[in-house]
């Protein structure tokens, strides 16, 4: 179970924003962001690591530099999570998927080899289990499409609406000497500004930095 500390509406700043848009039928706002992964993909050819495991760990480092980013609504309760899990997307071999959750608050050395036994065993399972309502809560939702390199993207969503930040990243392209990546990050507008949407990209550009830096 994560922890987490409950925010007080009397003292959230946007308690008016955050009615206001639970008013809606859709109060989700996304982004979608050519990133430039040009470095971090020259890093992993030469280091022989997945490439999507080693963006997922960038991607939820980022996510979780960002206090909004783990912010959920449980009821009128406004919580925020101390670490927020992701749970992605896995294929399986007949064209469906399952999902695999993973904790990024660790070194990549030690995250690396736990990833990878963990989703065998998600691959195993097939599930497509969160573990119940209070276990989805913390997570950060992933998914890829690295069929395609895309410009935009739509995303299916729960009615109610829930809050937890969906990130998702399409197939890279080379232009020019630059090979570039759609990112896109969906949350939930009564929580998550695009100021913070912004801060979630710039944490990502220092994710993806510090990863080649350090290995």
């Amino acid at each position: 179970m994560e922890t987490y500390r409950i925010i007080s509406r009397e003292t959230y700043p946007r308690c008016a924003h955050l009615d206001y848009f639970c008013t809606m039928a859709q109060p989700y706002a996304g982004l979608t962001v050519p990133v430039d992964i040009t470095a971090f993909h020259q890093a992993v050819e030469a280091r022989k690591v997945p490439f999507f495991l080693s963006f997922l760990y960038c991607a939820a480092r980022a996510a979780n530099g960002v206090p909004e980013l783990r912010q959920r609504l449980r009821g009128e309760e406004i919580l925020e999570y101390d670490h927020c899990p992701t749970s992605h997307t896995v294929a399986l071999e007949d064209g469906t998927y399952c999902y695999c959750t993973l904790r990024s608050d660790l070194p990549f050395s030690d995250y690396l080899p736990h990833a990878i036994q963990t989703q065998e065993a998600a691959k195993a399972q097939r599930s497509l289990d969160d573990g119940g309502e209070e276990d989805a809560l913390p997570l950060l939702f992933i998914s890829t499409l690295p069929w395609v390199h895309y410009e935009a993207l739509v995303q299916p969503t729960p009615s109610p609406a829930d809050t937890n930040p969906r990130i998702t990243w399409g197939r890279f392209r080379r232009e020019g000497d630059r090979v570039v990546l759609p990112v896109s990050l969906l949350c939930h507008h009564g929580l998550v500004d695009g100021l913070h949407m912004a801060h979630f990209y710039a944490n990502l550009e220092r994710e993806l930095a510090q990863w080649v830096e350090k290995g």
